[in-house]
């Protein structure tokens, strides 16, 4: 298991940026902007993490920027903590075995989401190339939120 990022939405991605790298002293090293999910997703990395996150091979502040305004109330500005596992279903097998939710299964062979005993969202995902589908988890539907 690999710890990846951690994601917090922001209202003004402009400011955020100013704080996080204008004052904080983090790095851009990876943008994404979804045209068809009206979001923009910026990685941020600490100056010394730069190099090997470009490669994504060091931990990055997601920022998650969505298009259309939202007030964010009860801690929905933090959005998840982030693993990548070698073996997807194989590790929500375990979680679901031990009684935890898998509250968005990996359906597509690639992401996964559940809850910690708090309620932090955790996603999974698969490294490397997302598996084929699988039962059970092709049909399985979402439980709650994440």
């Amino acid at each position: 298991m690999r710890y990846l990022h951690t994601m917090v939405r922001v209202k003004d991605l402009d400011a955020s940026l100013a704080f996080y790298c204008g004052l904080v002293g983090l790095q851009e090293v990876r943008r994404i902007d979804n045209e068809k999910g009206r979001f923009t997703l910026v990685f941020l990395a600490a100056p010394g993490d730069v190099d090997r996150a470009k490669n994504e091979s060091a931990p990055c502040l997601e920022l998650t920027f969505n298009w259309d305004p939202e007030e964010y109330t009860g801690g929905r500005n933090f959005g998840h903590l982030a693993y990548e596992v070698d073996d997807i279903y194989g590790f929500c097998q375990r979680l679901m075995d031990a009684g935890v939710i898998i509250n968005r299964p990996p359906r597509d062979g690639h992401m996964a989401f559940v809850r910690s005993p708090d309620g932090i969202s955790l996603e999974i995902l698969q490294k490397g190339e997302r598996r084929p589908p699988a039962e059970p988890w092709a049909s399985m539907e979402n439980t709650g939120s994440w």
